[in-house]
């Protein structure tokens, strides 16, 4: 694998649902991200910059560096394990902090990487992206492993026969790394629940790739309790996807963060060097969320385009309403002049 380019593509732009089948994984892998607005280049039209601004970019996180990193070593370490199961990782952290980004573009690097080496009649797959349904069952996990390669399964067939199919094809598919989102939505406390664990470690037996596991809170889910629990805990390690802090030693991560965003806007009358001033107002209001902000800078740059005021202002950010967790953690201390003044009596 080699490092993730720059600029990646935003979480809220790939709906993790629509890249559930091979080709359709192959289209978000190949397709060129949104990219800022270049010196000299013609103006986009208005349409083109609403458009832009819904989909829009990131930088380069740190748990993207983390996870690319650490997926090549273990996907070296686990080339030529035969025996047992590969070492796995695990991403977790909260809601709108970049799980799914992260997971998806380590994905999209590992099968550009892959194309570029391969010859052109070679048509393995190198990677596999699969979302745990809910409430799952061994027999919709594997349902969904089998859709992401277009393998025919019917109602009629047990859960071994698709099984059988899955490691099958996926061996012969010669896939590499294996993507597994919604992680949290396993429940081995469950009867239905832990026959799902068990199949998955089942597969991570039977197929010779390095598994990674996406969830919110992992480990103070049920995901890692009782014995099925600790096997998973035993074989991956954990890479916490938090939100990014103020403050990291001499550093502003979040500050840096908005800086970069704020160079990717394509507004016409937007003063440079605004939104960095507002870092402490915008951490407070996203909780240091990167979905969060994200999503509060595009809403922000979209009605700065539609009202004709071209530029993002705090005023105009406290208009917007977030998503429940950002709003439900954003509580705005009132004016001095209207809190109530303990009796004088």
């Amino acid at each position: 694998m080699t490092s993730p380019d720059t600029t990646t593509p935003a979480a809220e732009q790939t709906s993790p649902a629509t890249v559930t089948t091979f080709d359709a994984f192959a289209h978000f892998a190949h397709a060129a991200p949104p990219a800022p607005p270049q010196p000299g280049q013609p103006p986009c039209s208005l349409e083109e910059r609403l458009a832009y601004h819904s989909q829009f970019v990131t930088v380069r996180t740190p748990a993207i560096e983390n996870l690319s990193r650490s997926v090549r070593t273990l996907m070296i370490l686990g080339r030529h394990q035969h025996v047992t199961a590969r070492p796995s990782l695990i991403v977790t952290g909260p809601a709108t902090t970049g799980k799914t980004t992260a997971l998806l573009e380590v994905g999209r690097t590992c099968h550009l990487a892959h194309t570029r080496r391969a010859h052109p009649r070679d048509h393995s797959v190198p990677v596999a992206y699969v979302l745990v349904p809910p409430g799952a069952t061994a027999k919709t996990l594997a349902g969904e492993f089998a859709r992401y390669l277009g393998i025919p399964v019917t109602t009629r067939m047990t859960t071994a026969q698709i099984t059988t199919a899955v490691c099958h094809t996926y061996t012969a598919a010669g896939v590499k790394l294996v993507l597994i989102d919604e992680i949290h939505r396993l429940n081995p406390r469950t009867s239905t629940g832990a026959e799902a664990a068990d199949w998955l470690k089942d597969l991570t037996e039977r197929v010779a790739a390095t598994f990674v596991y996406a969830g919110i809170d992992v480990t103070a889910s049920t995901v890692f309790t009782g014995v099925r629990g600790a096997q998973l805990a035993g074989r991956a390690s954990l890479i916490d996807c938090g939100a990014l802090p103020a403050r990291a030693g001499g550093r502003e991560p979040f500050r840096e963060l908005i800086a970069a965003l704020e160079q990717a806007l394509d507004l016409h009358a937007h003063r440079a060097g605004s939104l960095p001033k507002l870092a402490p107002y915008l951490h407070e209001r996203t909780a240091g969320r990167i979905g969060s902000l994200s999503r509060l800078l595009r809403q922000a740059a979209i009605e700065a385009i539609l009202d004709g005021s071209e530029r993002i202002t705090k005023p105009l950010l406290d208009t917007i309403a977030l998503d429940h967790l950002a709003e439900e953690h954003y509580r705005p201390r009132a004016p001095a002049s209207r809190r109530t003044r303990p009796s004088s009596r």
